[in-house]
């Protein structure tokens, strides 16, 4: 999907673009998509997938252009918080406490006119505490 330079992208289309980006290339990287969208009563969480033996709850971050910073630089103290919420209730609903389990972040970058320029992983981005 591109967008043209000048238009506004709506936030729930690049949001969408970004996750549909994200998943492709975590599953070319052997994580095995579970179930997107997950939402309960704290919010919602990208991506659940499994690599490996763990359960991998995923937040996507998407960004077009570099004007409101990195797209990862969204992934607030408060926005940590919120997804150990979802993923708290996402293993209390699906009673799997005994498995390994963590948060990746990753973000997409595109350019202005809505091209891949990058896409970073960062495992374990948020902390289970």
């Amino acid at each position: 999907m591109r967008f043209r330079q000048g238009d506004p992208a709506p936030k729930q289309g690049l949001g969408r673009t970004g996750e549909r980006l994200a998943a492709e290339q975590i599953e070319r990287q052997g994580y095995i998509i579970l179930e997107r969208n997950f939402r309960c009563g704290y919010g919602e969480i990208d991506l659940v997938a499994e690599e490996g033996n763990e359960l991998v709850f995923v937040e996507v971050k998407t960004r077009r252009g570099q004007a409101y910073g990195l797209p990862e630089e969204a992934v607030t103290l408060r926005k940590q918080r919120k997804l150990r919420q979802v993923a708290n209730a996402y293993l209390d609903l699906h009673a799997c406490f005994e498995r390994d389990w963590r948060i990746d972040v990753v973000a997409v970058q595109l350019s202005i006119s809505g091209r891949l320029e990058e896409i970073r992983i960062y495992q374990y981005a948020v902390s289970d505490e």
